[in-house]
């Protein structure tokens, strides 16, 4: 087994400075689901410059999942799992929509639109964040459409959906444990029908990149704890300007050729 790592570890042929950026982002996707939000999509654009835009999808996901699990487990009883199935047929055809484009388009194509998608994601946040208290959100089926469909579509795309269905939760009114215990089962469950999609169609996961995400939980559980202590330190709503800013430029780079 340990062979069979070191094996996989060697199959990257990552510099030392790539690791620090995956071990990093390992650490952001911990933070992420411990409570820091947007932090989360700071991890696609470094992914993205250490894989390459479609292959970064997978091998991200499989961490994506055990954070999940983490989350899932620790918020488990605080899930209103009425607004997760209000979404799920349309979020289901946002995940093929999704995978249907990014499998037609070039390696190239696929990286500018992750970095749009990125971008457009960024100018949500910062919008929310300025008129959080006067932006009226509609409560009509055709909203929670519209939102399932554009988050299976970029959580396909970008693994960058967190945004788009913080506003839609946020929109619902549902008190804090309940927010985020329903988003940590949403994303539990669109993580994991992801996975044979990128499986058997975009063949961005394997037997390797699944054991490339089994060595960084440990780094993700660590993330998860600092996360906990970064809330309590750090005042949340400059630290989220900041994940803002770092992820626009992250997308920016990611634009060049």
């Amino acid at each position: 087994m340990l062979s069979f790592i070191f094996e996989t570890i060697s199959l990257y042929d990552l510099s030392p400075v790539q690791w620090i950026f995956v071990f990093s982002c390992s650490l952001l996707v911990g933070t992420a689901k411990a409570g820091i939000s947007g932090v989360g999509v700071l991890v696609v654009p470094i992914m993205a410059s250490v894989f390459g835009g479609k292959l970064s999808t997978g091998v991200l996901l499989p961490m994506l999942c055990f954070a999940d699990v983490l989350a899932v487990k620790y918020y488990n009883r605080h899930a209103d799992f009425g607004h997760i199935l209000k979404l799920m047929p349309y979020t289901f055809m946002g995940l093929l929509m999704g995978m249907i484009i990014g499998h037609q388009i070039s390696e190239n194509g696929f990286r500018i639109l992750l970095s749009l998608i990125i971008i457009g994601i960024v100018i949500l946040m910062l919008l929310y964040e300025l008129n959080e208290k006067n932006i009226k959100i509609p409560h009509y089926w055709w909203f929670s459409a519209i939102m399932g469909l554009a988050g299976g579509f970029v959580s396909m795309v970008g693994n960058a959906a967190a945004p788009v269905m913080a506003l839609y939760f946020l929109s619902m009114r549902l008190p804090k444990n309940s927010f985020i215990g329903t988003t940590a089962w949403f994303f539990f469950l669109v993580n994991l029908t992801k996975i044979p999609l990128h499986f058997f169609v975009w063949k961005t996961i394997s037997l390797e990149s699944l054991v490339f995400g089994i060595i960084q939980i440990p780094v993700i559980v660590l993330g998860a704890f600092l996360g906990i202590q970064l809330v309590k330190i750090f005042p949340e709503k400059k630290f989220r300007y900041f994940i803002i800013i770092s992820t626009f430029i992250s997308a920016l780079l990611l634009l060049q050729p």
